[in-house]
């Protein structure tokens, strides 16, 4: 269980776009869910609940939650990358998608907020490129095995059994020779940083991250200091970058 902190100098796609609160018609264990619709749509959360609606109520609020800009580890590390098929997940208001699109990827974004997919669309319409877009609970969602010669997991800070899970189906989306970026919060930033969720249980290390990829060849896992705007110290993520081998 953690806690649901809000901060405006959070980075990339909002935390728990993993989709907590998409309606599930079993329960986790796998028995049929006897709990009411209002109750499947939502997650405890340590020390309040956080469901769907809070993030669609967050995207709604302003005209755009997070920078149009791509986050600046992604354009680093994917910038050179011949495009083909890829997928963002936990997209947001797919900024990270968008670019990727009009850099000539095949992108799929995938999120659990509708409001957050539909100003996606509606940049993309504007920027003149397309994506798939796709509402889903990254719980649930199983992207397609062997296929993306790109899997993108930005910001998606979730407990470590839950972030196996999605992770483990990165990995397993991941065509021969393909790519898998991870970039997030760093446990670090708590002492040694700024903003970010404020639990422990779901901010990452590198070592965590690679743990959890015993498939994909890793070839960088380290922290990164990424520059926040009128904060007197820079936020600590983790970056992780492995590949498929291409035989």
């Amino acid at each position: 269980m953690f806690c649901f902190m809000a901060a405006n100098v959070w980075e990339g796609a909002p935390v728990l776009t993993s989709g907590f609160g998409r309606p599930r018609p079993v329960g986790l264990s796998g028995r049929p869910d006897r709990r009411s619709g209002s109750e499947r749509h939502r997650r405890r959360v340590g020390c309040r609940i956080v469901d769907a609606s809070d993030w669609d109520r967050r995207y709604a609020a302003t005209e755009l939650l997070w920078s149009a800009e791509p986050n600046r580890f992604v354009d680093a590390e994917l910038a050179n990358l011949p495009p083909g098929p890829a997928v963002d997940l936990a997209a947001g208001e797919g900024r990270n998608a968008i670019w990727l699109a009009s850099r000539g990827w095949q992108v799929s974004a995938v999120d659990f907020s509708a409001v957050a997919i539909a100003k996606g669309r509606t940049l993309a319409e504007a920027a003149g490129v397309e994506v798939e877009w796709v509402i889903a609970d990254l719980l649930d969602h199983v992207p397609e095995p062997d296929r993306f010669d790109l899997v993108l997991v930005a910001y998606l800070q979730l407990p470590s059994e839950q972030l196996g899970t999605v992770l483990d189906r990165a990995a397993r989306a991941l065509a021969p020779g393909g790519v898998l970026l991870v970039v997030g919060h760093d446990v670090e930033n708590l002492r040694h940083g700024v903003g970010g969720p404020q639990d422990p249980a779901v901010l990452y290390s590198p070592e965590g991250i690679t743990a959890r990829l015993p498939g994909p060849s890793v070839d960088r896992a380290e922290r990164v200091r990424r520059p926040v705007v009128d904060a007197d110290r820079a936020a600590i993520d983790i970056l992780v970058r492995a590949h498929r081998s291409a035989g």
